[in-house]
């Protein structure tokens, strides 16, 4: 067991639960007040969220390449960067298409990260892993409820065309079939957790289910992305940087959890920035603003940084 990594997963689940139940009450408070908040303060809030979640993938040199020759370093980031460029401009360009496309590959990241993150905590504990199938009943509606359930209500069809017109209908005809099959693995996934006395997958998928019902669709995919997935990752950084894990043996949790995200921060300020520019250079592509702009960012960097994690992803699910 070890007690100094299980507390910055323990932190970083309190923190994410805290996030989601803040975010849940709030918009229940606004319904029962009849306030709707404006799109423009909605996109604001989303905006911050967005920026929140940025450092957990700016590190990924770092995981993959720990001590390398530059010459090799070099090609990696060449590459990851080539990623991202053509990913932006797919999505850019074929905004429909683009937007499924990373839907899916999102919301499979999403939830084999949640699923690999409950697991690496259970190893710090040292309790034995779930069975796979508890697994995979965890991670497909954990990550699919917070895509998914937002983007086929009603009220996204504004927000979406707000951001981009061609997003609107995204889902075309299947929209209701879509959300109908991701609510039945929800309700599957949570009656195999209870079954199996999951208490912590139980409690992830009512709040991601409450997140994403009651929830405005951008603050739902923002308060996951940042306040959620992002802080669970960075946790999971933590055990592969050795100056976070040294904090972490001391039971130093917050001061572990620092060092995994301070080495990304750069990329907040790089990300908004060039979000400004894109709106200057194509402001065709880019000028429904900024949030599209850095969406579009956090969107390209998403596909070279599934790909980097993919493999350790795995391996913290079935290992």
């Amino acid at each position: 067991m070890n007690s100094g990594l299980s507390r910055v997963y323990e932190l970083a689940q309190r923190f994410s639960r805290t996030s989601v139940v803040l975010a849940v009450l709030l918009f229940v408070v606004l319904r029962v007040l009849n306030i709707n908040l404006a799109i423009g303060i909605q996109i604001a809030i989303a905006l911050l969220a967005l920026a929140l979640g940025i450092p957990h993938g700016a590190i990924d040199h770092l995981i993959t390449l720990p001590s390398t020759p530059r010459s090799r370093f070099a090609l990696f980031i060449l590459g990851y960067i080539a990623i991202a460029v053509l990913a932006g401009f797919g999505i850019a360009s074929w905004n429909l298409h683009g937007f499924q496309a990373v839907l899916l590959m999102s919301a499979l990241h999403f939830g084999i990260g949640d699923a690999a993150c409950a697991n690496e905590w259970r190893d710090a504990q040292g309790l034995s892993r779930r069975p796979w199938f508890v697994e995979i009943l965890y991670a497909l509606p954990a990550g699919l409820m917070p895509v998914v359930l937002p983007l086929t209500d009603s009220r996204s069809l504004s927000a979406l065309s707000r951001i981009n017109a061609s997003l609107g209908n995204w889902a075309g005809s299947h929209g209701s079939a879509i959300r109908q099959a991701t609510l039945v693995l929800a309700v599957l996934g949570l009656l195999i957790a209870l079954g199996v006395r999951a208490t912590d997958f139980a409690i992830d998928l009512i709040l991601l289910a409450l997140l994403s019902e009651i929830t405005p669709p951008l603050i739902t995919f923002a308060v996951y992305f940042g306040c959620w997935h992002a802080v669970r990752h960075t946790a999971r950084l933590v055990p592969k940087l050795p100056r976070a894990l040294k904090a972490a043996s001391e039971n130093q949790s917050r001061q572990a959890y620092a060092a995994a995200i301070i080495p990304g921060l750069y990329a907040v300020v790089g990300t908004l920035a060039l979000g400004g520019a894109l709106m200057i250079w194509d402001p065709q592509s880019f000028g429904s603003g900024l949030f599209w702009s850095t969406l579009v960012i956090v969107w390209s960097l998403t596909v070279p940084h599934m790909i980097t994690t993919a493999r350790f992803d795995w391996r913290a699910v079935r290992a």
